[in-house]
């Protein structure tokens, strides 16, 4: 899962190879112990 970007503490990534759970790419973001994704 390749980052894209980093700031305050927040995580943004992208899973493009996740295909047991999501059928096209979609990004992720986590913070601390929170994560949220962006699955259409």
């Amino acid at each position: 899962m390749p980052v894209i970007s980093m700031f305050y503490g927040l995580i943004v990534a992208m899973y493009y190879l996740d295909t047991s759970q999501h059928h096209f790419p979609h990004i992720h973001v986590r913070y601390n112990e929170h994560e949220a994704d962006s699955d259409p």
